[in-house]
């Protein structure tokens, strides 16, 4: 499969993930799709909760449903979205799950996409490294 199909098939899976986001706070309905490296694609959406520190975005439910399934070998993801790009959190996610040059791709409702890797989402992103520090309190 190549770059442009597969850009094709996580986006059109993220868009219609999309469709089932439970956002009656925000409105604000986010879809993902990952796509592992046997052509499985597993898509998540945004769940929010009256209590607004439960809810969680689209992009993490895509990845933590994939490593549920014991699944850890992503190639590819699509979001779908109003307008935006992943949030902080999935950024952060996102590089720790995720190889760096991996590729990001943004649907927006205007009908743009955007293409990003982990690596220009998250320059300099903290991981495992970063907590093995002596001296540190």
């Amino acid at each position: 499969m190549d770059t442009a199909q597969v850009q094709a098939r996580v986006l059109a899976a993220a868009q219609e993930a999309r469709q089932r986001a439970y956002a009656p706070y925000s409105r604000f309905r986010v879809g993902a799709a990952v796509m592992l490296s046997d052509g499985v694609v597993i898509q998540g959406c945004n769940v929010e909760n009256a209590s607004y520190g439960l809810s969680v975005c689209a992009e993490r439910v895509a990845l933590w449903a994939a490593v549920a399934q014991g699944r850890h070998d992503f190639i590819a993801m699509g979001l779908a979205v109003a307008s935006g790009t992943p949030c902080g959190a999935c950024r952060q996610v996102l590089s720790e799950l995720c190889p760096p040059d991996m590729p990001v791709w943004v649907i927006t409702d205007d009908g743009a996409v955007q293409a990003f890797t982990v690596a220009q989402l998250l320059p300099a992103a903290f991981d495992a490294s970063d907590l093995d520090r002596e001296g540190t309190e």
